[in-house]
C-alpha cells in the first residue's frame, strides 16, 4: 500500500547555513533507507505559502486566488510517497526520518478509487 508522509512545521537549514550540510547528509541517508526497502515512490520540498495558487470552481466559473485557501497553523513543508507492506513499516519510516525530529509528519493511506485513471504522463507515454 502506498502510504503519503506530510512533513508539517519543519524549517531544516538551507544551503550556506550553518547545518545545512549535516541536515542534509541525514535527508539523503534517510532517503537512501527508503530506497533499499524499495519504498521509495517520490519525495520533494515544496515552496512556502506565498508561492501556493489556489483553484476553485463554483457554478462553472473558476476562481483564482493567490495564497493558501485555508488560514491554517500548520505548515505544509514537503512530502514523501512511500510503498509499504503495513502501516507499522510506514510509521516506522516516519520515526526515522530527520524532519520528525523539526517537526511533525502525518502519515495517511493513499486510496485507490476503483475506475479513476491516475496513470501517470510519463506511462502513458511509453504506450
Amino acid at each position: 500500500m502506498r502510504y503519503m508522509l506530510l512533513i508539517y512545521n519543519c524549517d531544516p537549514p538551507g544551503p550556506g547555513e550553518p547545518g545545512f550540510e549535516e541536515a542534509l547528509a541525514r535527508i539523503n541517508a534517510f532517503a537512501e533507507e527508503c530506497r533499499r526497502r524499495n519504498a521509495m515512490v517520490a519525495g520533494s520540498k515544496i515552496q512556502d505559502e506565498s508561492t501556493a495558487t489556489t483553484v476553485q470552481v463554483r457554478d462553472g466559473r473558476a476562481l483564482i486566488t493567490d495564497g493558501p485557501f485555508v488560514e491554517t497553523h500548520e505548515h505544509l513543508g514537503g512530502y514523501y510517497i512511500l510503498e509499504c507492506d503495513t502501516l507499522d513499516e510506514a510509521l516506522e519510516l516516519a520515526t526515522s526520518c530527520p524532519f520528525a525530529e523539526l517537526g511533525a509528519i502525518e502519515v495517511r493511506p493513499l486510496f485507490a478509487v476503483p475506475g479513476v485513471d491516475n496513470t501517470p504522463s510519463a506511462a502513458v507515454a511509453h504506450e
